[in-house]
């Protein structure tokens, strides 16, 4: 049960945290209500960061599910996550999607990620 935690190791807690991944992203996952984006980190494993604004997401009740909602969503999947910090952006129109809408948009999200990360391994061995 231990591997389905969600420590602060596992969090990017710090301003500098989160400027490192958005000056140097290596990999960008686009959807029309989140980005991705993610920075190869040293820990061995994935960190989580949210960024929701008020500006693209107005009450705070909504802002707060869709982070659970993430949060959640990279709990139950971090062990199939490449060792990158990860910020997500929210965009405009997020909290007009229900919660299983917002589970698949992130799970499908991870997917694509993988994919990013995988190729990226790929062509630097070879």
């Amino acid at each position: 049960m231990a591997e389905f935690e969600y420590p602060r190791e596992s969090r990017l807690l710090t301003g500098a945290d989160f400027k490192r991944v958005f000056d140097k992203a290596i990999y960008k996952v686009s959807d029309q209500n989140l980005l991705i984006l993610a920075r190869p980190n040293q820990t061995g494993h994935p960190r989580l960061g949210c960024v929701i604004s008020k500006k693209n997401v107005r009450l705070a009740v909504n802002r707060n599910r869709v982070k659970r909602i993430i949060r959640e969503s990279f709990r139950l999947n971090q062990q199939n996550l490449p060792p990158c910090d990860l910020v997500i952006l929210a965009r405009k129109g997020v909290d007009q999607l229900d919660n299983e809408a917002i589970h698949r948009l992130i799970s499908k999200s991870w997917v694509r990620l993988n994919k990013k990360a995988d190729k990226a391994k790929q062509s630097s061995k070879g």
